[in-house]
């Protein structure tokens, strides 16, 4: 499918359909570092821009859009969220996209916190406001652990298919379970599992983004210092961070210092040669930003099928 995207970031969405075979034709994002870093990677159609100013000839015609609208508004994380946040209404502009150009499918991603905004409301609103302008929409949570990725990250998928088109895909059937026990799954891939073979940051090696925050270790059970069990799947990667970049990065499972940002990359499923632009706390950002590539790509077979 011929694929337009939108919040692109460092590219991980984008990342996992292309694995699939899948073509992105056009993409924007407005954060330089994440653009520099997409362009390195992935390629130059991306577009550095504000979405509010992107015009609608500016954007191709395809069969597919996809994107993660901006969620620090709706996230349980920012407890001064509220149906007021701008950021909120990012996702009028993905709307804004959709009615302009017509693609057959599209799928936003977002994050939990998004399903009780107002008690609800405000997803009320948005899957009404993806109806009105002509599709079917469906929505779930996925689990990314449950796709093979080395962590606990459960974010809401919103999956559209346009009136007028009779083959709608379906959300993808897990790969993996937490004890491998349901029927044609595999074991959870756990964070030591991940990291093993990768070099020590310490002592000499040749990866790319292999530095860590000093920032000091904290063991009282909240967001970003957290014991980190190296037999299971890590917590969640967050973009949250202060301009030291370490408040919230995880620790490594030897619990002794935290995450390198190669490590946290490969934590979301990114590829050891997948090169992120910027300072580590902008690299650390545009990775807990990130799709799980992994799990775009088992997002992104339900589409190759229908093709």
């Amino acid at each position: 499918m011929k694929i337009v995207s939108l919040f692109s970031g460092a590219g991980g969405f984008d990342l996992g359909f292309i694995k699939a075979e899948h073509k992105i034709i056009w993409a924007n994002d407005i954060y330089h570092d994440a653009v520099e870093t997409y362009r390195t990677n992935i390629g130059d159609h991306i577009n550095e821009k504000n979405i509010f100013d992107v015009s609608l000839n500016e954007v191709p015609k395809c069969d597919l859009v996809i994107g993660g609208f901006p969620c620090q508004g709706f996230s349980v994380a920012n407890t001064k969220r509220n149906i007021h946040d701008t950021r909120n209404l990012l996702y009028l502009e993905f709307l804004r996209i959709l009615e302009g150009k017509k693609p057959k499918y599209f799928i936003a991603e977002n994050v939990k916190g998004i399903l009780n905004l107002s008690k609800g409301d405000v997803f009320k609103i948005i899957i009404k406001d993806f109806i009105s302008v002509g599709y079917k929409v469906k929505f779930t949570i996925l689990n990314a652990a449950n796709f093979g990725v080395p962590q606990k990250r459960e974010r809401v998928f919103i999956l559209g298919t346009r009136d007028n088109i009779k083959n709608e895909p379906n959300f993808p059937e897990i790969t993996h379970s937490e004890n491998g026990n349901i029927v044609e799954t595999k074991k959870w891939v756990s964070i030591g599992e991940a990291l093993k073979n990768i070099p020590d940051p310490d002592k000499p090696n040749n990866l790319e983004n292999h530095t860590y925050s000093k920032f000091k270790l904290k063991f009282n059970g909240y967001l970003g210092n957290r014991t980190i069990d190296y037999n299971k799947p890590a917590p969640t990667v967050t973009a949250r961070g202060d301009e030291k970049g370490g408040v919230v990065v995880l620790h490594h499972p030897n619990n002794k210092r935290r995450m390198t940002a190669r490590e946290l990359a490969t934590t979301q499923s990114f590829p050891l040669d997948y090169i992120f632009y910027g300072n580590r706390s902008s690299v650390y950002r545009q990775i807990g930003n990130a799709v799980p590539p992994l799990l775009a790509f088992n997002i992104a077979k339900s589409f190759k099928e229908i093709e």
